[in-house]
């Protein structure tokens, strides 16, 4: 018996008017009430999370969230923090560095907010999105041991693609990088994914690693699907990920978490 749903957003849970659909929160709903724990775990932050974990009645004392792509995991009520890797100013100042070289904008998220040498429409489209500040900061103003959660190289996606194949091998030692959409691709510490993130709440619960389901769209996805018992990809999920993955369900669009819900854990 499956105990613990790990939902990604964007492009999973959240159709593409960034709604969830009736059918959806119901099947949510009706998993809870069989004891099933339901997580959200977002590449957004908290911020970005807080009005859909109100909608799907998420916020009690025994509900988790993951943010940051897992790089942090934290209690959605009592904020009581469950794990936590973040970067460094440092490591911003190299990853923007490397964006010059390879010829990408770049932004990280500091707890100021959205923070960005040049304001690019990728980074207003960060800050709409999550409901927090977008700031157009000096980075040699940044202090080496500040915290920096994340960290976003973010352009056209051709632009993107070129400049992927142009990254230095050392980047991918010193980080865990994931492409959570055409236009962005993620830098955050090399201990933190969503297969960590949801792996360090299953443990904190107690609960086995055959006894969860992951459910995801893009590369970002690819860490907790691949942890998974049972790994789900959406029907419009990135070919990597529906390769990896033990199931495939329906698109975002055609209510594919609540399809999964129901013939996983409420048929059961």
């Amino acid at each position: 018996m499956y105990k613990l749903i790990a939902v990604d957003m964007d492009g999973t849970l959240l159709k593409e008017d960034k709604t969830i659909s009736e059918e959806t929160k119901k099947a949510i709903h009706r998993a809870k009430t069989k004891g099933v724990k339901v997580v959200l775990a977002s590449g957004r932050p908290i911020a970005g999370i807080t009005k859909y974990l109100k909608e799907l009645d998420l916020v009690n004392e025994n509900d988790y969230v993951l943010s940051f792509n897992g790089s942090l995991v934290q209690n959605s009520k009592t904020e009581e923090i469950i794990s936590r890797n973040v970067l460094k100013g440092s490591d911003l100042k190299y990853l923007y560095d490397v964006s010059k070289e390879v010829g990408v904008n770049i932004h990280g998220f500091s707890n100021d907010g959205c923070i960005t040498p040049v304001i690019s429409k990728y980074s207003l489209h960060e800050g709409e999105i999550n409901g927090i500040p977008v700031l157009e900061v000096d980075y040699s103003n940044v202090k080496e041991d500040e915290d920096i959660i994340k960290i976003m190289m973010v352009d056209e996606p051709e632009v993107l693609e070129e400049a992927i194949k142009n990254l230095p091998k050392e980047v991918y030692e010193k980080y865990t990088v994931v492409r959570s959409a055409p236009f962005f691709l993620e830098f955050l510490n090399k201990e933190a994914n969503k297969g960590e993130g949801v792996r360090a709440l299953a443990e904190h619960l107690g609960i086995k690693q055959e006894q969860v389901i992951c459910i995801g769209d893009a590369g970002n996805d690819l860490h907790m699907i691949q942890f998974a018992g049972l790994g789900v990809a959406m029907g419009n999920a990135f070919a990597e990920v529906k390769e990896a993955a033990d199931y495939i369900t329906k698109t975002n669009e055609d209510d594919g978490v609540a399809h999964v819900i129901k013939k996983f854990v409420l048929a059961c």
